[in-house]
């Protein structure tokens, strides 16, 4: 099974795809960065994300995609440029027919370096230990992308079977779960 994982941005969009067989380690199967330059209009920036993504999944074929959720607690411009990317990446990976599930960058952190409070160096050496690369992956972007696919293959399989076993509980009446 491939997982595209997505770290989003207006600026740059990093992007892994990761190949899972059977009980076998994942695997990198490719991973790069969408770079839209500042001086383009934001609806041009957002077309040219779609589009390369778009291409991406069509070329790379996942079954799933894990993307990381917005946190900010500083600019909102650039909240909300990153949330525009989002929206986009979004649509993509619907259009494209992937299963789409997202984490916040302290799940992400905590699922695979143990720590939620993990500094970029630290993920990105994680990442590397993980997926037995060569060289620590880079630029940070890219990292996070390839942090958020390894967060999804750990926490999905748990996620599917809970939500298969709550489906096969008939609800009581009146009883709150």
């Amino acid at each position: 099974m491939k997982i595209l994982g997505i770290d989003p941005g207006l600026d740059r969009t990093g992007w892994a795809v990761l190949e899972k067989t059977g009980s076998a380690p994942p695997v990198l199967a490719a991973s790069g960065l969408i770079h839209t330059p500042p001086r383009m209009p934001l609806e041009k920036r957002l077309l040219h994300i779609f589009d390369t993504l778009s291409l991406l999944i069509k070329e790379q074929q996942p079954a799933e995609a894990a993307i990381e959720e917005v946190f900010f607690s500083k600019r909102a411009s650039t909240q909300a440029s990153t949330t525009h990317a989002r929206g986009v990446i979004l649509l993509a990976c619907e259009k494209g027919g992937l299963v789409i599930s997202a984490y916040n960058p302290l799940t992400i952190k905590k699922t695979i370096s143990g720590s939620g409070s993990a500094e970029k160096k630290q993920m990105q050496r994680a990442v590397q230990l993980t997926l037995k690369l060569a060289a620590v992956p880079e630029p940070d972007d890219v990292a996070d992308a390839m942090a958020a696919a390894l967060c999804h293959l750990r926490l999905a399989p748990f996620a599917k079977a809970l939500a298969a076993a709550k489906a096969r509980v008939p609800a009581k009446a009146g009883a709150r779960c």
